[in-house]
């Protein structure tokens, strides 16, 4: 389907352009793109995001990560993996990890450290739960982005080793080439990119560049991925490669399996809801971690307290992540066609926190947004914990504050979900900084 009008030259600068990206670093494997602070862009040194600066300290704290844990667990011999096969060990490490393998999602693109061995014939899958992001190539090493409270995204990288040896587990400095650039607001997370294939490696269009999360519209999504489940959800950049000649685009189906066996995979398939779960996690990790860095940069340099501006700045920003938080600008899903796959979904609900109606914020909706109550589940999780208590108050104030109004920005949930998020928060939160908020 040919895309008329196109410059050849504007074609050109976006080859060199993604060409440069893909030679600086890995990519946990999310194609589209992502910014940690849309006022980042451009800027080539900024002060809250010197991660060897005295607040932040990011090669040098200890870390607490759960993938560094899971490691002193494997050194110590509590945990046992299965070398019968890289499948087999690719199983038995998501297990280890509580990492469901019906998060599975198939990337085609060249978007990662191991581009060499990335291609239609061999996707990389991506799996991931609240704290772990884990890519698997075949025939490649394993990558994982694990979520330490305090330092955002630690980055390790490994080969599958054999029975007779532990795995030789690095930590990864390469991967903030990527992971930490200004554009993506210099500070250590989760890049998604849309990107459309070329047949023979490389990109030769991308989308959405400087945008991630559940705002984004499905119409600008998967470019360079592949997506099953999704009949009659329309337009999106899915299971497709480009051919470009004489400055117009074609595009070729590359359908799941097609051009791959997917018994490679511990899963067969590539699912919807896996990639929407995994927008919206990687949108607001992302927002939480710049605000994390921002928050102990100005209380540093205001000597243990906030100067006004300061103050003004991180409310800012609290507001920002409470909107994203109430799914405040969520891109409408196509109203019944999204309906997942079911095992991914028990998985998903096995460790929902309910409240004493069964209820939790991770009960699906999936008529035309994601959940029945649209408050994010990230909220429990150890990156949102790891925010400065002030800050978090003032997130807690502000969130509450939405949950009392009526009308106003927030008038897309109805009174009685407000009232439903707000009785499942103070049921599960156990935070003692929720309660004196």
């Amino acid at each position: 389907m040919p895309r008329q009008g196109r410059n050849l030259q504007r074609i050109m600068s976006r080859l060199l352009l993604v060409q440069a990206i893909l030679g600086a670093g890995f990519l946990i494997g999310i194609p589209g793109a992502t910014v940690f602070s849309q006022e980042a862009e451009g800027e080539s040194k900024i002060a809250y995001a010197d991660l060897d600066a005295p607040e932040h300290l990011y090669w040098e704290k200890p870390l607490n990560d759960p993938f560094t844990a899971f490691l002193k667990r494997l050194e110590d011999g509590d945990v046992v993996l299965d070398h019968r096969s890289e499948i087999d060990y690719l199983r038995s490490l998501l297990s280890e990890l509580g990492i469901s393998p019906h998060t599975q999602t198939l990337v085609f693109s060249t978007t990662s450290l191991q581009l060499s061995l990335i291609s239609p014939r061999n996707p990389r899958a991506v799996y991931y739960n609240d704290d772990i992001y884990l890519g698997y190539i075949p025939g490649g090493r394993i990558e994982v982005i694990s979520m330490d409270p305090e330092l955002g995204g630690i980055f390790y990288i490994f080969d599958i080793p054999d029975v007779t040896q532990p795995p030789r587990v690095e930590r990864s400095d390469r991967c903030m080439n990527c992971h930490a650039k200004p554009s993506l607001g210099n500070v250590p997370g989760v890049v998604v990119k849309s990107v459309l294939p070329g047949q023979r490696g490389g990109s030769i269009d991308t989308f959405r560049r400087n945008e991630i999360g559940h705002h984004v519209e499905l119409s600008e999504r998967f470019g360079g991925w592949h997506v099953t489940g999704d009949d009659g959800v329309g337009k999106h950049w899915g299971d497709k490669i480009g051919n470009l000649f004489q400055g117009d685009i074609t595009t070729i189906d590359n359908k799941v399996g097609q051009n791959f066996s997917i018994d490679k995979y511990p899963v067969k398939g590539s699912d919807i809801l896996a990639h929407l779960l995994l927008e919206h996690q990687a949108g607001f990790v992302n927002r939480t971690i710049e605000a994390a860095y921002r928050a102990r940069t100005h209380w540093k340099t205001g000597g243990n307290k906030l100067k006004p501006e300061h103050r003004t700045e991180l409310k800012e920003h609290a507001t920002r992540l409470v909107r994203y938080m109430l799914f405040a600008d969520e891109a409408k899903l196509p109203r019944g066609k999204v309906t997942g796959d079911e095992e991914l979904k028990t998985d998903f609900l096995k460790i929902a926190k309910v409240d004493g109606n069964g209820r939790s914020l991770r009960d699906f909706d999936l008529s035309d947004h994601l959940f029945k109550h649209r408050c994010s589940y990230m909220i429990y999780s150890p990156v949102f914990r790891g925010l400065p208590d002030w800050f978090r108050s003032e997130c807690y104030k502000q969130l509450k504050d939405a949950l009392r109004s009526s009308g106003g920005e927030f008038s897309y949930l109805s009174a009685a979900e407000k009232r439903a998020i707000a009785q499942i928060l103070m049921a599960t939160v156990k935070d003692p900084v929720f309660s004196d908020s």
